[in-house]
């Protein structure tokens, strides 16, 4: 467990710890006040520290949110009601998550990052694909972040696709 850190008296220890905190990490605006409150002897010194920030563009929930739902479309395969949800804990205010997140689906289709998942599901499991797995599959999904009708439409495809697959068992005569 990690003691209290040293509570730094002026703006400028206060503003080089914001800067160590940005080389680490991105952060939202609500991410950093936290940081700096935590740290700050004096809360006074937030505001300021925090309006440097803004002017010199080492802050921009704008921004910050539009490459959080891009990296996570595209290394995560998260769907939208996922990065929303995660975008909100992180303060980001709802215009700004509205806007990163139709940026970013219009030009990735939610239906592809599904198959994407469900090939790689589908890959690992092993034996039969009965309905306890495609339940399985569906919640796993929806915790991804996916709408309900895109990873149904998606499953009925995979799993039709998995059945045709399959070898076909001569008719026993008898």
């Amino acid at each position: 467990m990690r003691s209290n850190p040293r509570k730094l008296t002026t703006e400028e220890q206060l503003y080089a710890a914001a800067l160590r905190a940005l080389m680490r990490r991105a952060h939202s605006v609500y991410e950093m006040r936290q940081l700096l409150e935590r740290r700050a002897a004096d809360e006074q010194m937030v505001r300021p520290v925090l309006e440097r920030l803004k002017e010199r563009k080492y802050l921009d929930d704008a921004r910050y949110a539009l490459e959080f739902a891009r990296s996570r479309t595209q290394t995560r395969r998260q769907g939208r009601f996922r990065i929303a949800r995660e975008l909100r804990t992180r303060g980001i205010p709802d215009r700004h998550l509205e806007a990163a997140l139709d940026a970013v689906f219009a030009v990735t289709d939610e239906a592809t990052l599904v198959r994407a998942r469900l090939k790689r599901k589908l890959a690992t499991m092993r034996g039969a694909l009965d309905e306890r797995k495609i339940a399985s599959l569906y919640r796993g999904l929806l915790h991804a972040g996916f709408s309900g009708d895109v990873i149904r439409t998606e499953l009925r495809a995979a799993t039709k696709a998995a059945v045709d697959e399959l070898p076909e068992v001569p008719a026993e005569d008898g």
